[in-house]
């Protein structure tokens, strides 16, 4: 038993037919386009966290220099 109820040979089928439609090259330049897109999201995502975790630090230093007298 597959997906949901799908055989692998309706799989295989369905497979084949999308092959035929949008040919190999084109598949795999929409996969590699797809790739792309999810490592450039991800790297978004990693700078993101680097900028927030920097921004905490820098403001909790400022409030520790704040508390401070002034002499």
């Amino acid at each position: 038993m597959g997906l949901g109820g799908i055989s692998i040979w309706q799989l295989l089928i369905i497979l084949a037919i999308i092959v035929m439609v949008f040919g190999t090259s084109r598949l795999r330049n929409m996969g590699s386009d797809l790739g792309s897109a999810i490592k450039g999201f991800r790297n978004s995502m990693s700078k993101d966290e680097g900028e927030n975790d920097t921004t905490s630090t820098t403001a909790a230093k400022e409030e520790s220099d704040s508390d401070k007298p002034a002499t």
